[in-house]
């Protein structure tokens, strides 16, 4: 009686995941199964030894009904006895080494951190009198609830006037598009990039040790790069200009034109209106009028109109861009060298997800001037129509013939 290969596989797996004692009784009984030679056969199917197997048929003859219903593999107390019970007074004397280098949150009275490392902590006890590695100190830490923790940005710096209504009039905006099956694109400009051999931060695999210049100034620079986003929620896809200029309403205005022509009235050919969702500064300031003047020209020239939704002060990183592009953006880009905007244009087209993210990214080498004023009497004369309703956040830019 010999067992084919894909069961031969089967009982080695499971083989695997038994204790040591039911191991030499499940090849024990394998074995009896077979009968002449099964212990031979069993013990090279299962990589144990004879003796082993010989050892589990005398406790299974030995075995009581009794034996066989116990769950316990160990007896009680059994096994490797842990730090506390084999050093007395450790957990007081781990609280008194901390105690001098413990701090807490005047915000909240529970969170309390160390500013000890684990190796720093056995020379403390051992100053005590104790002596254990740094394993039992993560022990330690781990039982009075200190855990390896970052700190998380999700305190709002401030609560700004009618916060909630304009979440309640974006989702509002966001379903009427949806419905319409109007785009709907959320735009922002990432951190901007030296390029140059100057440090950046990530880790990757590499074959030597790389270098660069100790300081990371912009004089040391060969160049930088601006990346403006555009990311289409409908087709969980990204859009970036890399920018080698300043960062101006100019220049998201040609970002949001190079999408459009490129792939935005492929991909919505019955569209007539473009929602914008946007934070509120930056070059697509809401107080800013040279904003409002670019944006009215690139409707008069692109022939569809513009809804802008700002998102309130101190909430920026509510807009989807900023949690569904720009993170998987910065992976994609971690711990390389920018040593030219083509490279940097090369690692961010490999942006992807999972879920289907893809980017697409273009170059607009042109220089932008910054501090440009609008026109005379623009601000009189605009076209710009202003919401009813939160009109600072709110408003929309209409092609016209002039």
């Amino acid at each position: 009686m010999y067992y084919s290969s894909e069961i031969t596989a089967q009982m080695q797996k499971f083989y695997q995941s038994l204790s040591e004692k039911d191991r030499r009784r499940y090849a024990a009984i394998e074995a009896q199964k077979i009968g002449g030679g099964g212990i031979s056969y069993i013990a090279r199917i299962l990589s144990v030894d004879r003796n082993t197997i010989a050892k589990g048929i005398k406790e299974l003859k030995s075995e009581s009904d009794t034996t066989f219903n116990q769950h316990r593999i160990r007896q009680k107390g059994g096994g490797r006895k842990t730090s506390d019970s084999q050093i007395p007074g450790l957990n007081e004397t781990f609280l008194e080494v901390l105690k001098n280098y413990t701090a807490g949150s005047p915000m909240n009275e529970q969170i309390k951190w160390t500013n000890l490392t684990k190796q720093e902590i056995v020379e403390g006890l051992k100053n005590h009198g104790i002596i254990v590695s740094v394993t039992v100190v993560q022990k330690l830490l781990k039982k009075h609830g200190y855990v390896k923790r970052q700190a998380q940005k999700k305190q709002t710096i401030k609560i700004t006037k009618n916060r909630n209504e304009q979440f309640e009039n974006l989702a509002k905006i966001t379903e009427e598009y949806e419905l319409q099956g109007n785009p709907i694109i959320s735009m922002d400009t990432k951190k901007k990039e030296f390029i140059g051999n100057l440090y950046r931060s990530g880790t990757l695999y590499t074959t030597e040790t790389v270098t660069t210049l100790d300081h990371d100034f912009f004089s040391l620079a060969d160049g930088k790069v601006v990346p403006h986003g555009i990311y289409d929620l409908q087709h969980n896809r990204g859009y970036l200009s890399l920018g080698t200029s300043k960062d101006t309403s100019e220049f998201a205005c040609e970002s949001i034109k190079s999408w459009w022509i490129n792939y935005g009235i492929f991909l919505y050919p019955q569209a007539d209106s473009i929602l914008i969702k946007c934070d509120g500064g930056g070059s697509n300031n809401s107080n800013h009028y040279i904003f409002k003047s670019d944006l009215q020209k690139l409707v008069n020239e692109l022939n569809i109109e513009i809804r802008i939704a700002h998102y309130p002060p101190y909430t920026s990183k509510y807009n989807p861009i900023e949690h569904r592009l720009f993170p998987h953006v910065t992976r994609a880009c971690q711990g390389v060298i920018f040593t030219s905007v083509e490279l940097v244009k090369e690692l961010m087209e490999k942006t992807h997800t999972k879920t289907g993210l893809s980017v697409v990214v273009n170059v607009l080498d042109k220089v932008y001037k910054t501090g440009r004023k609008v026109a005379e009497g623009f601000k009189e004369t605009m076209k710009i129509i202003f919401d009813e309703y939160l009109p600072k956040w709110n408003y929309r830019a209409v092609p016209t013939i002039e």
